[in-house]
């Protein structure tokens, strides 16, 4: 095949082509061929021919194919004859001159027809129409220019200028986004690409010094614009893959070498200041320093870099030697910009803490975070690095810090170094992470450094725990806390206490045995110390309450809550040898101490407080069955001397309902032993003096009968309530139920909606459960304006009444009983939307006169509703509060405001009026409209209920 080019304009009516167009027309030096493809219809050659020309819209392209005719023998032809056909073949050849090829076709192109970049199939044309279709052949056009008239070509080398070309490029594309940003995955333009790929084929540059243009581009923009360092990767490759250093000159090596060495120095320099060049709340900074210490890594094992750069130091030493001075950079720099502003020592402790508080984060993150790639890369632990480098930093500073103190502290720089002990107690714990260590570390007897503090710390724990029990003892009202608690608020923060002084001793984790033995017993001493300082003013406490009312009943009700709250303490110091570990700092003491001391020091002095506190319930008991027997006294005296006429029923329901109300509180709020105990001095005393009553005259039938009417009552009721017999405790209950019948059968219907209010009160008040959720307010009343002003604050855990799982929840505020507030107005919140914890934070003002929230059953009612744009609300449920109960109702000014009355959280509940006996009762009463109407309004209320549940 031979390909030229000529200056000649190719006709294009001149159909009928010319025998051998290139070997007659145009020069012998100006045809270029290829190489002869024996035996094939479907040749490969794949070679580039350079032709030039000057003008393109003149010249054209030809190429002829031809078929290769070698000259043979005679002989050797005749060897091959075979049949006639044949031997007709040789005397043809015969006739032609010889050696002559055979033409297949041709290609005529004019250039101006062409694009820069061609790359398509051309039919063949033939000489004459005889054979037409002469096949196909495929070309590949690259049109370029000869030369340049550029200083940069004419005095560097091409693949320089095809460096700065790139770097040009490359500038200009990470310019195109945004500032600071790594988003730039390498990749140029569709058109920065063609210009490189041109200037490279015009310049005939290898693959090889293409690729090595790159790199030495790439890396050295690398350290002065930010972009992903991923992109270096492919070069990396690319010069290990191509790489024999013979096809480099001298000041080329030297360059290369010069650009792995710059880079490599930049590296480091960027690892060695990971923590402000990489930080963690930038995006993308974990991937962007993996991606460095990938490349380094890839870098330092090319053949290239260890043959350049023979005297380099081995990257993972390198890097180990730089991350252990920006550590100390770090440090350095963290302790001047925490430096405080006033030079006390309590200032130096607090900023110490910051200080151990910043380094424990770095180090958090060196173990969590940064670790893994460091070891997945270089084989290097930077946690290992990072610690040992700071743990002796830290050391040293906190030495120099706390050799300006002295024995004579004061308090506030006391609790300062609390804190820096235990922020150093952390950091040293972080050394389990270490993978080994030799030698023993700078912070090992840290604790030592703080011996002189430890005595105020102690008494600074002390001081606080039994200054938070006084204030819990002097706001202790003696109610029981909560419904299933017999206790009241004071233990609770006793125990708080407690468990203050014990995590006291948890974070002061003492190495020393004997030191930490010495402080064991401090400790308890100041606990027991406080459990009978609780004993001796809890008791005052009741006192005080009781001498306010005058009333035996609500004294011995606070006198069972104080023996409560004994029993309660000493349940929490019989936890303390586990709460303490008394069994581990026994075994950690073994070599140093006696057990026999142990034993004497510490389990004694508690077995000791223990029986105090026994004995202090055993006081507090007597004490009440004292307070309970005058009140019995005084009922039986009136029983003995009261009316003969009297029926005997009658006469013992005073002291019946004494002693009922009295008993049944104390065993619900009493520990079984002490009520036992109660019953059986209260029985004996009962009987006393009711035989003394009996002896003072001969009594008359009437009187006997009332007697022994309140005997076996009294009886019965001690027998239910110390013993538990069922049947005893059914008759006395159906007795009391049938009363309670009668005496709802003769009231009227509005006393009935009252007791029906009043119910559902106690209902409210006797349960804990938030199956329905739960509404909170704030209430108060203004006397001097007899207004109720009502703050409706939240709902939480609301059932979701809608179908897709939420709720939309709106609360109606109304009076009840309504014929108590018939011109008061019922109040409703905004509704939100989607909420099954709303908050309404709202307020609303009735005018309410305050004889009228005395009344028995008046109570705010909050019912919850689900908005429902086309049907009926949903109930949520309802809520009621007791108008008795109101903040400011008893007093005779306004003394109180909003801010400072307590928030009452009420739960929700749904009325089930199929087992009410007062609506039964409200219902029977066919002629009364108003007990009809009330019986309606609680059905309606019922159905909605029924519907949500």
């Amino acid at each position: 095949m031979s390909v030229a080019r000529s200056q000649e304009s190719a006709h294009s009516d001149h159909k009928k082509r010319m025998k051998a167009v290139v070997k007659d027309l145009i020069p012998e030096d100006q045809i270029h061929r290829t190489q002869v493809i024996s035996q094939t219809l479907s040749p490969v050659w794949d070679e580039t021919f350079i032709l030039e020309f000057e003008d393109v819209e003149t010249a054209s392209f030809h190429l002829d194919m031809w078929d290769s005719d070698v000259v043979e023998s005679v002989r050797h032809k005749l060897g091959e004859l075979t049949d006639l056909h044949g031997l007709k073949r040789i005397f043809k050849d015969a006739r032609k001159d010889k050696g002559q090829d055979d033409f297949l076709g041709n290609v005529v192109l004019r250039l101006k027809d062409l694009h820069c970049w061609n790359d398509q199939w051309y039919q063949l044309e033939p000489r004459t129409e005889t054979y037409p279709n002469r096949g196909q052949c495929h070309l590949q056009f690259l049109l370029t220019h000869k030369k340049r008239a550029t200083r940069s070509s004419r005095t560097q080398p091409s693949y320089t200028v095809h460096r700065h070309l790139l770097q040009q490029l490359v500038s200009y594309e990470i310019l195109q986004h945004q500032a600071g940003s790594i988003s730039w995955d390498g990749e140029l333009s569709r058109h920065a690409s063609t210009v490189l790929y041109l200037h490279a084929t015009q310049k005939d540059l290898s693959d090889f010094h293409q690729v090595m243009a790159q790199w030495l581009a790439y890396s050295k923009l690398y350290q002065s614009l930010e972009f992903n360092s991923n992109c270096l990767l492919h070069q990396i490759t690319s010069i290990e893959y191509q790489w024999v250093q013979e096809r480099l000159r001298p000041e080329q090596k030297a360059e290369l070498a010069e650009s792995f060495q710059s880079l490599l120095t930049y590296g480091v320099s960027l690892i060695r200041r990971y923590r402000i060049i990489f930080p963690l709340s930038v995006p993308r900074s974990r991937e962007r320093l993996q991606s460095l210490l990938r490349v380094l890594v890839q870098m330092c094992k090319m053949k290239a870099f260890r043959e350049l750069c023979t005297l380099s130091p081995h990257l993972p030493e390198m890097v180990a030697i730089a991350l252990k001075s920006g550590t100390t950079e770090w440090f350095h720099m963290e302790k001047q910009h925490l430096k405080p502003m006033l030079k006390s020592m309590e200032e130096n402790g607090k900023a110490l803490s910051r200080l151990l508080l910043e380094v424990i984060g770095d180090l958090q993150q060196c173990q969590k975070i940064w670790n893994k790639f460091f070891i997945s890369t270089l084989k290097l632990n930077l946690f290992s690095i990072a610690y040992l480098e700071l743990e002796s930093l830290v050391a040293e500073h906190v030495q120099e810090q706390l050799h300006e103190l002295d024995s004579s502290m004061s308090k506030p720089t006391a609790e300062s170094l609390f804190q820096l002990y235990m922020n150093l107690q952390e950091l040293y714990r972080m050394k389990d992470f270490l993978p080994q260590r030799d030698g023993p570390l700078a912070l090992s007897n840290f604790h030592q450094w703080f011996k002189e503090a430890v005595p105020q710390w102690l008494q600074k724990t002390y001081t606080i725990a039994l200054e938070r029990a006084q204030r819990a003892i002097q706001m202790d009202q003696l109610i029981p806390f909560g419904e299933h608690n017999k206790h009241s608020t004071s233990t609770v923060d006793l125990s708080t206490c407690y468990a203050q002084i014990v995590k006291t001793w948890q974070q002061l984790n003492w190495p020393d045995p004997e030191e930490a033995f010495m402080i064991m017993v401090k400790l308890v001493e100041d606990m027991c110390r406080i459990a009978l300082m609780y004993c001796r003013l809890i008791k005052e406490r009741a006192e005080a309450l009781s001498l306010r009312e005058q009333n035996e009943g609500e004294a011995a009700n606070r006198l069972c809550i104080v023996v409560n709250n004994i029993k309660q303490l000493r349940l929490l110091v019989l936890k303390l040898p586990s709460q303490l570990e008394w069994e581990q700092l026994e075994r950690r003491t073994g070599a140093a101490i006696d057990p026999q001391q142990i034993q004497h020091t510490l389990h004694n002095q508690l077995h000791s407080t223990v029986s105090c506190l026994d004995h202090e319930v055993q006081d507090v008991v007597q004490a009440l069955a004292t307070k309970l027997e005058k009140g019995i006294a005084r009922h039986i005296q009136e029983l003995s001397s009261s009316n003969n006429t009297r029926e005997p029923e009658d006469s013992i329901i005073p002291l019946m309902k004494f002693l009922e109300s009295e008993l049944q509180y104390l065993n619900e709020h009493l520990v079984q032993e002490n009520f036992k105990s109660l019953l059986a001095l209260l029985w004996h005393h009962t009987l006393a003096v009711l035989s003394a009553a009996t002896g003072q005259q001969v009594p008359s039938a009437q009187h006997y009968r009332k007697l022994h009417c309140a005997l076996k009552s009294l009886e019965l009721c001690f027998h239910a309530e110390g013993c538990g017999l069922p049947l005893e405790t059914l008759h006395t209950a159906a007795f009391l139920s049938l009363d309670t019948q009668l005496a709802l059968c003769s009231s009227t219907s509005r006393k009935l909606i009252q007791k029906y209010f009043s119910n559902r009160i106690q209902q409210q008040l006797d349960t804990s459960s938030e199956k329905y959720g739960a509404v909170t307010i704030k209430a108060l009343y203004r006397p001097s304006e007899q207004k109720l002003r009502v703050e409706v604050l939240n709902a939480a855990n609301l059932i979701p009444l809608d179908s897709n799982g939420s709720s939309d929840p709106f609360v109606q505020l109304t009076l009840e009983p309504r014929h108590e507030f018939p011109e008061v107005v019922a109040r409703t919140t905004q509704c939100k939307r989607n909420e099954l914890h709303p908050l309404f934070d709202e307020a609303f003002d009735f005018l309410i006169p305050a004889e009228k929230c005395r009344q028995e059953g008046a109570c705010l009612l909050l019912t919850v509703f689900d908005y429902d744009t086309l049907g009926a609300n949903d109930l949520e449920g309802e809520a009621f509060f007791p108008l008795c109960q109101l903040p400011g109702l008893d007093a005779d000014e306004d003394q109180a405001d909003m801010g400072r009355v307590p928030q009452t959280r009420l739960p929700l509940t749904h009325p089930k009026p199929s087992g009410d006996e007062i609506l039964r009762l409200l219902e029977s009463r066919k002629g009364d409209k108003e007990a009809q109407a009330f019986v309606k309004l609680r059905k309606q209320r019922a159905k909605q209920s029924k519907e949500t549940e």
